[in-house]
């Protein structure tokens, strides 16, 4: 199965005739995407399902009608368990961004933490989950495909927000303190915080 988020909508493309969901299902072979899109975007549709005879041809088939783009970010948790967040345009995110190149993928999520959040002597613990979302950018629309990777760190100084990237809260959360932020984030991040409690 994958899940893929238009604006906080998903499209599940499965090959599993069992829906756990209240989303209409389509037959993948069947459907334009772009009309697919139009529904989620502009529609009363909070999700859909396509069903796929073939799913790893069909996702295939799927992402060739985007620009992909490739990042990594970071579930980073302290002694005390709590979970590093940031606040950008009035969001709770964790921290993440592009893989440059030359990087690899760990290079990356560890990069981008030190440098969105101020942070320093992570310890990159294991994979958690990839996440998929849509995005229109110069009139392209694009797939990102983000690596995430749960983190360790022991802070001694003051975080500090990457201001220049629109970020301006760094800080480390509770658990009461995050299902508050849960209310105001993005889907793929509910996810990310699901698998990491869910293991």
């Amino acid at each position: 199965m994958y899940k893929v988020f238009v604006n906080d909508k998903p499209i599940i493309l499965t090959d599993s005739l069992k829906n756990d969901n209240s989303y209409p299902v389509y037959i993948f072979n069947e459907v334009v995407i772009d009309e697919v899109l139009h529904k989620l975007r502009r529609g009363n549709t909070n999700g859909m399902n396509l069903f796929c005879s073939n799913l790893a041809a069909d996702w295939s088939t799927f992402k060739k009608e985007f620009k992909v783009v490739f990042a990594a970010g970071g579930l980073v948790t302290n002694p005390t368990n709590e979970i590093l967040f940031i606040y950008r345009s009035n969001v709770w995110d964790l921290p993440k961004g592009r893989v440059e190149e030359g990087e690899s993928i760990e290079e990356t999520a560890v990069r981008e933490v030190e440098e969105e959040c101020g942070a320093e002597g992570l310890k990159l613990i294991k994979p958690l989950l990839i996440t998929h979302h849509l995005f229109y950018m110069d009139h392209i629309q694009q797939m990102k495909i983000t690596h995430w990777f749960l983190m360790e760190a022991d802070f001694q100084k003051n975080l500090k927000p990457q201001l220049e990237e629109g970020i301006t809260k760094v800080l480390f959360k509770n658990k009461d303190e995050v299902q508050e932020a849960m209310k105001n984030t993005y889907a793929n991040i509910k996810l990310v915080l699901d698998t990491y409690y869910k293991n």
